[in-house]
């Protein structure tokens, strides 16, 4: 059972029209209109965080959700725009939030700031593919891992974005075979330890991302075939030891052992 390749494959083989069944759905296109032809009319970030349909989409778009409540926190992060290397979102780990302040760049062009293709199409673009990565992970959370990993790939240039990112976090760990218990350990080390391992550079290179996203959905899928098992068939197979806790479909087995990194 390789329902997470099944299904990252259909979505991936025409994005755009992946993207397109989700933009027309009637809730994605009534939040997407109504951010089209109101995010026009804001002139100030005050502005902006006032209308919290337009606030809460923009911030879905960018994987903020969770941070909408914090509109101080997100007040700084637009007033100081990322011109400055010590400007707010420019010091935090997370690069959503440069993102954000790109996009709604309020700091470098003012009233203008709205009317940017970043702050329009561009947002709504943003939210579509988040919205179909949220839909997805409603049926399968390594679908969504998969498509998450995918879209931020080419972003990639240092281990400690990737630690600064649960979900990136989540999909290396799990292709790797590590543990996720070693999030506990110091984290120069966890940086050092992916470094050592996987060649970053790699993720410029969409092919090769293909190659890594299969990895981590084959492995993912092996795991949560086998939850109720006291070994995990997938680290074992890593290993190159045999479980003595259950067996895995041949199948599935070719495809792990067919799968690896660089290659």
């Amino acid at each position: 059972m390789l329902s997470t390749i099944a299904d990252y494959t259909r979505l991936t083989k025409d994005m755009g029209k992946s993207l397109t069944q989700v933009a027309t759905q009637p809730d994605v296109s009534r939040e997407t209109d109504y951010f089209l032809s109101h995010i026009g009319n804001v002139k100030t970030v005050d502005d902006f965080l006032k209308d919290y349909r337009l606030y809460s989409y923009a911030m879905k778009a960018y994987g903020l959700s969770d941070m909408s409540y914090a509109k101080a926190f997100m007040r700084k992060v637009l007033t100081e725009g990322v011109s400055d290397k010590d400007a707010f979102a420019n010091k935090l780990s997370d690069t959503r939030y440069r993102q954000f302040a790109a996009a709604f760049n309020f700091a470098a062009l003012g009233d203008k700031a709205t009317q940017a293709t970043a702050a329009t199409t561009g947002t709504a673009t943003q939210y579509v593919t988040q919205t179909m990565e949220e839909k997805a992970g409603d049926q399968n959370e390594g679908l969504r891992l998969a498509l998450y990993f995918t879209r931020k790939a080419s972003t990639i240039t240092t281990a400690y974005q990737i630690l600064a990112d649960k979900a990136l976090t989540q999909v290396v760990q799990t292709a790797m075979g590590w543990s996720s218990t070693i999030s506990s350990s110091d984290i120069d080390a966890q940086a050092k330890m992916i470094t050592k391992k996987i060649d970053l550079t790699d993720f410029q290179d969409p092919a090769k991302v293909d190659k890594f996203v299969q990895r981590f959905a084959a492995m993912w899928d092996a795991t949560q075939a086998q939850s109720d098992t006291s070994t995990n068939p997938a680290l074992v197979l890593i290993a190159g030891a045999s479980s003595t806790s259950g067996s895995l479909d041949t199948d599935m087995l070719t495809k792990l052992q067919s799968i690896r990194l660089g290659k």
